[in-house]
């Protein structure tokens, strides 16, 4: 995305209910505070610059850019606080073995970041209503940009809630959510507002971010003109699939199965995968299992956050860098866990093996090698975009939806599950699972909830599946998994099929290290914000 910005870019409020900086009005560009929203084409600026946002904010205490929050951030830290990954250098260690507190960078960066990128949002709804009662932009318009604001508020506020909240499931969402921000943050008036704003519940953060989605789904369209726009901003089939993904943390199955049936036909065929196309915006699986890594904008690709040459993140933000091994040039300091790759339900001539990841070395460690993923493959120029919602994701959310609604084995499900995995069987008809495989609805549970591991491995989905599910006995991992030593242990841990016994001890639910802390400075600075215990 073209470093181009308006007023949205404005360096406002990174910790925003903190009021560090109540509001820095200096431009990161030329563009003057009152021209933003003065022109449609000074709009679509500021809109491109709520996305740049949610791709490359700056690490906290500093200026580089990270890849917070969603640029890469979220998917490094999603499986790095949970077992799949191995950390192997100091980058992720915080993260990796629980030591965070208030004051860490990881938690507290996401934090930040997120918050700005809420009310780069918010600020630029503001201007293109204003806009829009001003004649500058069509109604159309007006509504479609707002709706695109709401759906990466809607995915902020997500992502702060899975990490900084108990999950739904614990007292039915009537635990400590996070603050809602869904105004503006730009005048004293407001300041006051947000420090007389006590943190809502679960629920009700679930309830303002369902009511987002649903304004996003009515009001945005099923495609653009070009397949990167498609991929790259909101559209209706990337609102109905994250209202899925939200629906399915609350726990609200026939919910999800609602949503789902929006974007998936009512019959599929499991051996014909590319052949399962969404009635919204055409979206189907590629044929290979690295067709959404070797193409961008590929047609499973609903919603991605964009890098290219032209605004790509430092190193440290670069999904290829960190997650690469240093042999292909990345820096390899994130690699697959033993235990995920040994998993004896993982077939060890998956097609995903050899397509999406390698033996490497990191730049800690040239001699003791790991195993990387290959699906960032941009080492120089870190334009890899970052996959916030594959075609499969939808697919695997209606099948575990569809299982858990069901009195006995779904077969509706285990068409879904058998869609994802045949593609990667190498001989799917006499592979794919049968009804017979399954003693009951919890065994088919189990395996889509595995295929999610293995199809989204590196991709930040193992945390949000691990908090979402960790109260539910059938599924649940207890806390925070038991997991690899941190640091390279070398080629020998890797044994396809062998069970492997992890050396970094479990954290049960009820430790408070479970959730992350609220920063330390939106305490000080905003105390009707209550801390999470034991912080």
């Amino acid at each position: 995305m073209k470093k181009v910005y308006s007023l949205v870019l404005i360096s406002s409020l990174l910790a925003i209910a903190s009021c560090k900086k109540v509001l820095d009005v200096v431009p990161f560009s030329s563009i003057p505070f009152t021209e933003a929203f003065s022109t449609p084409a000074y709009c679509l600026l500021s809109l491109n610059g709520v996305y740049d946002a949610a791709q490359s904010g700056p690490y906290t205490g500093g200026t580089e850019r990270r890849g917070y929050p969603f640029g890469a951030a979220s998917i490094e830290q999603g499986d790095c606080r949970g077992e799949d990954a191995v950390n192997l250098a100091a980058f992720f260690q915080v993260t990796y073995q629980a030591g965070y507190n208030s004051t860490t960078a990881n938690n507290v960066s996401h934090w930040d970041n997120l918050y700005g990128l809420i009310n780069k949002a918010n600020v630029s709804i503001d201007g293109f209503k204003g806009a829009g009662a001003a004649g500058i932009l069509t109604a159309e318009l007006t509504s479609q940009y707002e709706a695109e604001c709401r759906f990466l508020r809607a995915l902020a506020h997500h992502e702060l809630v899975i990490h900084y909240a108990r999950p739904y499931a614990d007292g039915n969402g009537n635990k400590l959510g996070v603050p809602y921000r869904d105004f503006a943050i730009a005048t004293s008036a407001s300041v006051n507002e947000i420090r007389n704003t006590p943190r809502p519940s679960v629920a009700e953060t679930y309830s303002k971010i369902l009511a987002d989605l649903d304004f996003a789904e009515t009001t945005l369209p099923a495609t653009y003109g070009t397949a990167t726009l498609k991929t790259t901003r909101a559209t209706k089939a990337a609102a109905i699939a994250l209202k899925m993904r939200v629906k399915m943390h609350m726990g609200d199955w026939p919910g999800v199965i609602l949503e789902g049936n929006k974007l998936v036909p009512a019959t599929v065929n499991p051996l014909s995968w590319t052949s399962v196309v969404s009635p919204v915006g055409g979206w189907a699986m590629t044929n290979t299992v690295d067709g959404a890594f070797t193409n961008n904008s590929s047609t499973e690709s609903v919603f991605s956050i964009k890098n290219d040459a032209q605004d790509a993140p430092s190193t440290n933000g670069g999904l290829a860098a960190m997650l690469g091994s240093a042999t292909l040039g990345g820096r390899g300091l994130v690699a697959v866990s033993p235990i995920i790759w040994n998993n004896a339900g993982w077939k060890c001539d998956d097609k995903r093996r050899s397509a999406l990841y390698v033996t490497g070395a990191s730049n800690i460690s040239t001699t003791n090698l790991s195993y990387f993923t290959t699906k960032y493959r941009d080492y120089i120029t870190r334009g890899d975009f970052a996959p916030m919602i594959r075609y499969p994701e939808v697919l695997l959310m209606l099948a575990e939806a569809e299982a858990r609604n069901a009195a006995g084995v779904s077969a509706r499900g285990l068409d879904l599950l058998n869609v994802v995995r045949n593609r990667a069987l190498q001989n799917p008809a006499a592979e794919q699972y049968l009804i017979a495989d399954f003693s009951d609805k919890i065994a088919l549970t189990r395996a889509i909830l595995l295929e999610r591991r293995i199809e989204f491995l590196l991709e930040g989905k193992r945390w949000p599946d691990i908090h979402r599910n960790v109260m539910d006995a059938n599924y649940t991992t207890n806390g925070i998994p038991a997991k690899a030593v941190n640091g390279a242990n070398g080629l020998a841990i890797y044994n396809c099929g062998t069970a492997y016994t992890p050396g970094q001890a479990a954290i049960p639910y009820s430790d408070y290290k479970f959730i992350w802390p609220i920063p330390a400075t939106e305490v000080v600075q905003n105390p009707i914000v209550v801390q999470n215990p034991d912080y």
